[in-house]
């Protein structure tokens, strides 16, 4: 037997290793040779396949699958909006509205008929009546010798020798009353006022000032002007003041009308007005000559009228001394009337400031009986006295 008959042929082995090696190839896939080339993508595609981890049930989803949505941070989430809360009305209890009401200061002056202050008196010994309605007092004080502060407002124009006289004369008297403490302006007027000295508590510069007084320049006499000026001006200033008005009461010029002065005059705080009448001699001389006709008299009629209203709508008083003897007289009634007086405050009962003006009455009672007081002297005899208190006073209003 022969051995040729039994042996494989090599093609037949090749086929067959051929069929395995391919086998082998298919198995191994594209992206894992890849790999196995480069360590670094296999890692890349690691991360990949975490971050692309499907988000939780329920998202949003797209043409490729869901939609990973971020989480808000904490501070972009807004609180939920609270509601007021709001007490209970039993909680809050009760309340009370205050209104501020301003005190009306009020200087009063009791005199006897002869101008003597009456001292002594007590605050149940007065009754304040506001348009016809009592008031309480709030505060009651008697004022004795004290300091004063007031402008002399004199009329110097070219008009009369004797009633430049007559003013110069006054002036000269009321510096005489003058003490150390007081505080003296001097004003004059014309056509324009002149302030000749500010508040000066030197007796000499008052009289220096009145010693300007020589030669007068205009005719005219604004009064109305001069007056609203002097009292615009003194509303800057604190504490009660006092205007000695030495004049003929005769007005030309003035750019203000008699109605505006008033006005002013009811909105003014704490500003007494006194008023001297001059050329009072004058007058009676030219009348009881023929000099001054019935409309010239009649001028003067209305110019002391003017005058009186001005001392008594603030609680002042109006003189016209006919006689240069009557003016140190007149004085000292007048800085006797300034340096001692009661001054009471209170609160109105109307607490409105609605600007209109309010009516003052002054009255003396008996805090027994209720009746009007009775003074008498230290013979026990009934006299007859004199209050002398401001007509009223304007509600401020505060919108003006």
């Amino acid at each position: 037997m022969s051995l040729s008959g039994t042996r494989v042929q090599p093609s037949g082995l090749l086929k067959v290793l051929l069929m395995a090696v391919c086998t082998i190839a298919f198995a191994i896939s594209p992206s894992s040779a890849q790999n196995a080339q480069n360590p670094q993508n296999s890692s890349q595609n690691q991360q990949g396949a975490q971050q692309q981890t499907p988000p939780e049930a329920g998202g949003p989803t797209g043409d490729i699958g869901p939609i990973a949505v971020p989480k808000k941070k904490p501070e972009d989430e807004k609180p939920p909006e609270r509601a007021p809360k709001v007490k209970n009305p039993e909680e809050i209890g009760t309340f009370s509205l205050k209104v501020d009401v301003p005190l009306v200061n009020l200087p009063i002056d009791v005199v006897t008929s002869n101008g003597q202050f009456i001292p002594g008196l007590k605050a149940e010994n007065f009754k304040i009546l506001e348009d016809g309605v009592p008031q309480k007092i709030d505060t009651f004080a008697q004022q004795g010798d004290k300091p004063i502060t007031a402008v002399l407002l004199i009329e110097f124009a070219a008009n009369n020798y004797y009633f430049m006289m007559d003013a110069l004369n006054a002036a000269y008297s009321f510096t005489q009353q003058m003490k150390k403490e007081d505080w003296i302006a001097v004003t004059s007027y014309d056509m324009k006022t002149h302030i000749l000295v500010d508040f000066t508590q030197d007796k000499n510069q008052v009289m220096g000032a009145l010693g300007q007084l020589r030669i007068p320049g205009f005719s005219e006499t604004n009064l109305f002007d001069a007056l609203y000026d002097t009292i615009d001006r003194l509303e800057g200033v604190e504490g009660q003041k006092y205007i000695l008005l030495i004049c003929d009461g005769i007005d030309t010029f003035s750019k203000l009308n008699y109605d505006k002065v008033l006005k002013k005059i009811q909105g003014s705080k704490n500003i007494t007005i006194f008023c001297v009448g001059t050329g009072q001699a004058f007058r009676l001389w030219a009348e009881s000559h023929g000099y001054m006709g019935p409309i010239a008299n009649l001028d003067f009629l209305q110019a002391d009228n003017q005058l009186n209203t001005f001392a008594k709508m603030t609680g002042g008083r109006a003189y016209f001394p006919r006689f240069t003897a009557e003016f140190p007289e007149d004085f000292a009634d007048i800085a006797a009337d300034i340096r001692n007086q009661y001054v009471i405050s209170y609160r109105p009962s109307n607490a409105k400031q609605d600007g209109t003006w309010r009516k003052l009455k002054v009255e003396l009672v008996d805090p027994q009986t209720g009746q009007p007081l009775i003074v008498q002297d230290q013979h026990r005899k009934k006299i007859k006295y004199q209050i002398i208190a401001r007509d009223g006073y304007k509600a401020k209003n505060e919108v003006e």
